[in-house]
């Protein structure tokens, strides 16, 4: 996940162009910060990881024996040092897309790296961008679920009300969205520091009682869980799994709170406090199997302690929910700057600091996805079925783009880089194969999230790809055109006129349509381009670049990073440096509306077509999104089959 919106200290210096945002504000800061942002998933899985992978592992008899127990949290702690330490921490951290991290980041990476021949690479990045929407719908739902579910231990009589709670709690997160995060967000990384220091804390008497429980440390223990239980252990592997969801996000958010605050804080402080507490819930049940029902609630004494537990529980899976639906924000915006989604509404919720948005509609598609799902499950064990294989989905496809970045980026061999991947790959791929297991019981969850999105991301990019070559057929070469105007010039009107085109090659629609329909010419033309660049930011000084054609007409290409919000206005204000005269007040922007049909023969099935074109109604309108005035745009109809 990713969350691009929620330490605001962090990206006035993002924007500078470097990807270095972690450079401004202090190490100390920068820990507590992704304490609070980064690992808000991860350390909320002791709520229901360790419960799940036991009741697993004991098969029908639902008792769960020593040797399950010692297992189970062997296994736990071997995939958190293995999956999370080695892969992400030690090797995934150094893969950085200037500065930036994510699965769309690498993807941009690996393709910068491999060049013409991406197709493949694309393929994976619109794979892992797709997974993780399954990802941010699931999270919410089970997260907070979990945590209400706390609520029987201290009473059955609340039990009724857990479900309505829950969706309360749920609907008034994201009612709050669109107010920004700003404000809240300063308090993540404390109240986290309180939950890891609360999860290590209740796990040591326990732990004391039954030192036992310690043996789970010889990664033996693991092995030979595993060769004894067979298909057991294998459904238990994927319940085991759901210890490690969230570890993609220490790698997601690379660009907020850097390499080594990242680092320091899993191995310091997160690490540390979820062994000791799956330690402590092993120590539990190992004393007390009919614990398992609530292993984790049970480490607080009843009454008023296991309340409070409850509260700061719910406070935790919020903050790890908020950090994935601002993950989804970001994923979006990364997905439109890419050309894989149409381009939705953006607000801006700060004024100073550009990674917090809002995106409406996706805002919207999650809550009803999330609701739905609490409701149709109606308990964190039975939702925990569909969790894991988004996750696990998404971990393959990095360690595949891994590999290509090993390989092309740092030039390793491809027998070493393979070597370093496999051994990671393999583990993914296993994990994968257990949850595939869970399919049925709420797995196609998920994975029909996944394809869906996967549909809708293809189809947006092959329909804009074939329009872009259709409409390139029937347009007049630019170099022509400014020839045959500058031969014999129209009637000149005072003023600037900008005419954006994806391909400046090309006469633009709005222009070609404005000298047939007005039979005038502005005394300054410029056909303006907006191009999105493989790397996360673009240094304002490379911002802007400026082509003078003739007297009359300029090229302009405006580049912006994938991780940029376009603001043309803005952008062009850098021109003047370049010796370019630009006065907003005097300039209009000509765009041109294309209302698509389908066409006959067209290079996509039917229903492709009209999902293309159902997408392009939906998409904003390029005057917001572009954040051009609107008084200063012209917008010019015309009909396109496809």
């Amino acid at each position: 996940m990713t969350s691009d919106a929620v330490i605001p200290a962090l990206e006035t210096a993002a924007a500078n162009g470097h990807g270095e945002a972690h450079t401004t504000a202090g190490f100390g800061a920068l820990a507590l910060g992704s304490i609070g942002v980064v690992y808000g998933d991860i350390g909320t899985s002791p709520l229901y990881a360790f419960r799940e992978a036991v009741l697993a592992a004991s098969g029908a008899e639902g008792v769960p024996t020593p040797a399950a127990v010692l297992g189970v949290v062997s296994l736990i702690l071997w995939a958190l040092i293995v999956v999370v330490t080695l892969k992400y921490v030690v090797i995934l951290l150094r893969a950085d897309n200037n500065g930036e991290g994510g699965t769309l980041a690498l993807m941009a990476l690996a393709q910068r790296a491999v060049g013409t021949g991406g197709a493949t690479v694309v393929l994976l990045g619109i794979i892992s961008g797709a997974l993780f929407y399954g990802d941010a719908v699931i999270t919410p739902a089970l997260s907070v679920l979990s945590a209400i579910e706390g609520m029987k231990d201290v009473t059955l009589r609340f039990e009724p009300y857990i479900v309505p709670l829950t969706v309360v709690i749920l609907v008034a997160l994201f009612a709050v969205q669109s107010r920004g995060t700003a404000r809240v967000a300063a308090f993540f990384g404390p109240i986290m520091c309180v939950w890891f220091a609360v999860l290590a804390a209740a796990a040591i008497h326990p732990i004391i009682e039954q030192p036992q429980v310690l043996l789970a440390l010889n990664p033996l223990y693991a092995v030979s869980f595993m060769l004894s239980h067979g298909i057991i252990g294998f459904v238990t592997l994927g319940a085991v799994f759901l210890a490690v969801t969230g570890a993609e996000a220490l790698y997601a958010d690379l660009g907020h709170f850097g390499k080594r605050p990242i680092q320091t804080a899993w191995l310091v402080i997160v690490l540390p406090s979820l062994a000791l507490n799956y330690l402590g819930q092993g120590a539990l049940v190992l004393g007390d199997p009919g614990a398992i029902v609530s292993p984790f609630f049970q480490l607080f004494p009843q009454g008023f302690f296991r309340g409070c537990m409850v509260v700061l529980a719910t406070m935790a899976t919020v903050i790890a929910s908020q950090a994935v639906i601002t993950g989804a924000y970001s994923l979006t915006r990364q997905a439109i700057q890419l050309g894989l989604l149409p381009r939705f509404e953006i607000r801006h919720t700060s004024e100073a600091h550009s990674g917090q948005i809002f995106i409406p509609r996706i805002n919207q598609l999650l809550l009803l996805a999330v609701v739905l799902l609490v409701l149709l499950f109606r308990s964190s064990s039975a939702l925990a079925s569909a969790y894991g294989i988004s996750v696990t989905g998404t971990m393959v496809v990095t360690a595949l783009m891994g590999f290509v970045v090993v390989w092309k980026v740092w030039r390793w061999s491809p027998i070493a880089a393979g070597a370093l991947i496999a051994p990671f790959l393999f583990l993914d791929m296993t994990f994968l194969a257990a949850n595939l297991l869970k399919v049925v019981e709420g797995g196609w969850v998920p994975l029909a999230l996944g394809a869906l999105m996967i549909i809708l991301m293809y189809t947006w990019r092959r329909g804009s790809r074939l329009l872009f070559e259709k409409s390139r057929k029937l347009e007049f070469p630019l170099a022509d055109l400014v020839a045959m105007l500058e031969k014999r010039p129209p009637q000149r009107v005072p003023g600037t006129a900008v005419f954006l085109t994806s391909d400046p090659l090309s006469a633009p629609t709005a222009l070609m349509h404005s000298l047939k329909h007005y039979k005038v010419l502005h005394e300054k033309n410029v056909i303006l381009t907006i191009e999105t660049a493989q790397t996360p930011r673009i240094d304002p000084a490379e911002r802007v670049r400026l082509e003078q054609i003739s007297p009359t007409f300029s090229k302009v290409t405006l580049k912006f990073g994938f991780m940029e919000s376009p603001n043309v206005p803005k952008a062009l204000a850098i021109a003047r440096k370049l010796g370019w005269q630009f006065d907003i007040m005097s300039t209009s922007f000509f765009l041109s509306r294309r209302a698509l049909k389908p066409a006959v023969h067209s290079g996509m099935p039917r229903w492709q077509d009209r999902l293309f074109i159902s997408l392009s109604r939906s998409a904003n309108d390029a005057t917001d999104y572009f954040q051009i005035p609107s008084g200063r745009v012209v917008e010019v109809g015309t009909q396109v089959t496809i």
